[in-house]
């Protein structure tokens, strides 16, 4: 997973008499987790937290112990699984949408190639003849063949970024694109990180002086965490 929401209030409720060292462990445990999108022994959750001092060690173990329920030697919790399987779901849902938009795409390049063809062979047709076989191309079609998805961007972000904008009615244009990845740009954002955090706040696109202004007026929501 490349992005998830923080609740900050569930999470002081739960965690907020962890010491810094023991924060620190949960926060890298749940960032860890969410990015493998698995669970980790003990020693692989200690690797994770890059601890190495007995201190830190130990902050790895109580956070295990305290948050995590051992399940065939591999701490689960049951919130991150949830989140986890629901981003997988969503992630083959737009993967099969992918697929069955590029699917219909080539056969419709394989139905234009045929009438070309037929075209060929009959060019003795008058124009009359031919018109009411045209079929014009929508705005929406030009559109969805002039967007090319950005380098740097996976897959899994840039399919969830188009079915958020077609859910709420804001089909993504090549403008609108190129004004998102300025705008990232000049945050000093990668386009990645700026689609996932349009759809984290829900937001239709992204500018600079959103998040700048958020990061100044809440530094807590810097945490990337869950419980």
């Amino acid at each position: 997973m490349h992005y998830f929401k923080f609740n900050i209030g569930d999470y002081h409720k739960k965690a907020g008499r962890l010491s810094m060292l023991q924060h620190g462990a949960y926060t890298l445990l749940i960032h860890a987790c969410y990015d493998r999108e698995k669970f980790p022994t003990e020693e692989e959750a200690i690797d994770w937290c890059w601890a190495s001092s007995p201190e830190e060690i130990a902050a790895v173990k109580f956070v295990l112990t305290k948050f995590f329920t051992l399940e065939d030697g591999r701490y689960v919790q049951a919130r991150i699984e949830q989140e986890i399987a629901a981003y997988q779901e969503r992630s083959e849902t737009n993967r099969a949408i992918a697929i069955k938009r590029e699917a219909a795409k080539s056969t419709k390049r394989d139905d234009n190639s045929t009438n070309r063809a037929e075209d060929d062979t009959n060019r003795e047709r008058s124009v009359q003849d031919r018109t009411p076989n045209h079929k014009p191309i929508t705005k929406n079609q030009e559109t969805n063949n002039l967007l090319e998805r950005p380098d740097g961007l996976s897959d899994e972000v840039w399919f969830d970024f188009l079915a958020f904008r077609k859910a709420i009615k804001a089909p993504l244009t090549p403008t609108a694109l190129k004004l998102i990845q300025s705008q990232a740009n000049k945050a000093g954002w990668t386009i990645e990180q700026a689609l996932a955090e349009a759809m984290a706040r829900g937001w239709r696109g992204f500018k600079a002086e959103w998040v700048n202004k958020s990061q100044s007026n809440d530094q807590s929501s810097m945490f990337a965490g869950g419980i």
